[in-house]
């Protein structure tokens, strides 16, 4: 639902995001659509007499973020049907002790036979350090399937109903690229699934959602994300029930919730585009599908992400633990090629940088074979890329998004415990990156973290660690650089920098307006407010006096 009169913006610091970065006067929407920008005199003489005027008061008003990278509205389901599990610096459940307290109570408000699913788990931050059990969650109940899911979305824990539906036991094999734990003595399964391969339909938890249950998340998420000034959001893993969901959202009138880009899952081509699902691309304005999404390796939290030398501390005590691929040139060949030449773009998660080697070399097998100008294929994560592969990234036309927000919650326990110093020093390496003059991203991943785009950039900023470290100074990027990778060239890496990114005529009007500049304090990035969030002419949030 978009304003279809004049709104002149001014007195106000207007970062355009432009190809100048230039600083307007004053704005003109109409329509949903930016109609002027520059000085005030200018934007005025085409004004409407009419037209609604809104005084900036001084503050600043940028682009509405866009969201790189991330799994909307899964912020909604956490908050509704999930238990959150986690530990400091994003949640609370610092312990076993807790996590069984809050599971136990779900445990109590549930129906027999309903499942509880708790997310966020990081045993890192626990005292312990440790996964629970099987036969601990058992403790818990046996009443109800329990799936505590490991923050990264690689990897979780069962108690024997949820073993049951996953239809493993002591007999099943561990399948390509996933491993089921298990005692050492006795080889009993100990709940620990780690790898897609092995969570099997648990990593996504569709059979958890419904149609209704679906909405009310999109609802409670469009609602924060638009608290947090982002105007385009991304769901980067959509299988086929969640794609008919998003087909439904298409449906319904745009009642001023965020807009979102969908990526499918790669393995549902050419089924999908060819209506053999039974549903197709609804060509909405608020609901797109964009790059189809694959995936090459896991995490490197959990040591499931591939590396060309070892881990600095292997969980497994194998000093030479690297996390062997499973997967070949030949074999990204045939994943990738398909979905090249059908003109789709790619979002590939590669976390390790062997992996990134692997996905490098096959794509310059695939562009060898049909070559194809501008394809903005796009490393995801991303996190220990080399300057070797920036270089190589450049030439092959590439971008990438990094996970920049892992420096501030989980530098320390990379620098310690993953990377080691020198490594964790280079995470998501966005200063290499800029030194290329390539265009990148930063993301959140959210909900592996909360969707906070200002903190993000503050991330990127300043490369501190919860602990205060500095984690790789020479990696830092200036504000400026973490604003446009967050708005214009986060629109640019999807192919929407036509429609939105930047405050430019034409576009829409979708605009965040915060309590101070940006660029004016490094420090005092994360501090910022975001006051109003304006999408399509409209505004959508205002933030309550004094909160």
């Amino acid at each position: 639902m978009e304003w279809n009169g004049q709104t002149l913006y001014f007195n106000g610091n207007i970062l355009t995001v432009d190809e100048n970065f230039t600083i307007a006067e004053a704005v003109l929407t109409g329509g949903g659509r930016i109609l002027a920008v520059g000085k005030l005199a200018d934007v005025e003489a085409q004004a409407f007499a009419g037209a609604k005027r809104h005084n900036l008061s001084g503050r600043t008003m940028i682009p509405g973020f866009v969201d790189p990278h991330g799994h909307f509205p899964d912020s909604g389901f956490l908050a509704l049907f999930r238990v959150d599990v986690a530990p400091p610096p994003i949640g609370n459940c610092d312990s076993l002790e807790k996590l069984f307290e809050r599971l136990a109570e779900r445990a109590r408000k549930t129906p027999p036979g309903d499942w509880i699913i708790a997310a966020r788990f990081d045993p890192a931050g626990f005292s312990g350090a440790r996964y629970p059990t099987r036969d601990e969650l058992d403790r818990v109940s046996t009443r109800h399937p329990i799936w505590l899911s490991h923050f990264t979305g690689h990897a979780g824990v069962a108690n024997s109903l949820a073993l049951a539906f996953r239809g493993v036991d002591e007999s099943s094999a561990d399948p390509a690229g996933g491993m089921l734990g298990r005692i050492h003595e006795s080889g009993r399964l100990d709940g620990l699934l780690t790898g897609m391969a092995a969570m099997g339909a648990m990593g996504d938890t569709e059979f958890m959602m419904n149609l209704e249950r679906f909405h009310a998340a999109v609802k409670l998420a469009s609602e924060e994300y638009l608290s947090e000034g982002v105007t385009f959001a991304q769901n980067a893993w959509a299988p086929e029930t969640l794609l008919k969901y998003f087909c439904d959202l298409a449906t319904k009138p745009d009642d001023g919730r965020v807009g979102v880009m969908v990526l499918p899952a790669g393995f549902l081509e050419p089924q999908f585009t060819n209506g053999e699902l039974g549903f197709t691309d609804p060509a909405s304005q608020s609901v797109i599908f964009g790059p189809r999404k694959l995936f090459a390796d896991g995490s490197i939290h959990i040591q499931t992400a591939c590396l060309t030398k070892p881990y600095h501390r292997p969980l497994n005590g194998d000093p030479s633990y690297c996390c062997k691929p499973s997967i070949t040139v030949e074999d990204m060949c045939k994943r990738m090629l398909p979905l090249h030449n059908a003109g789709f773009q790619l979002h590939i998660h590669a976390n390790g940088d062997a992996t990134a080697d692997i996905v490098l070399e096959a794509m310059a097998r695939v562009l060898e074979h049909t070559p194809r100008d501008d394809h903005r294929h796009t490393l995801i994560h991303a996190q220990t890329l080399r300057s070797d592969q920036l270089d190589r990234l450049a030439e092959l036309g590439m971008s990438v998004s990094f996970f920049t927000a892992h420096v501030h919650y989980w530098g320390e326990y990379h620098h310690d415990v993953s990377l080691g110093p020198e490594r964790a020093a280079n995470i998501s390496p966005a200063g290499w990156a800029a030194e290329r003059g390539l265009r990148y991203t930063i993301h959140n991943d959210t909900t592996v973290t909360p969707m906070l785009p200002l903190h993000l950039m503050w991330c990127a900023v300043q490369r501190m660690t919860a602990a205060g470290r500095v984690l790789g100074p020479h990696q830092r990027i200036s504000a400026r650089e973490a604003l446009k990778a967050h708005t214009i060239d986060a629109a640019w890496q999807v192919f929407q920098e036509s429609e939105r990114g930047s405050i430019e005529v034409g576009k829409r009007a979708d605009f965040s307006i915060l309590s101070s500049d940006p660029l004016g304090n490094n420090d005092a990035i994360r501090d910022i407010s975001v006051l109003e969030t304006i999408l399509g002419g409209r505004v959508v949030y205002k933030r309550a006096q004094g909160a």
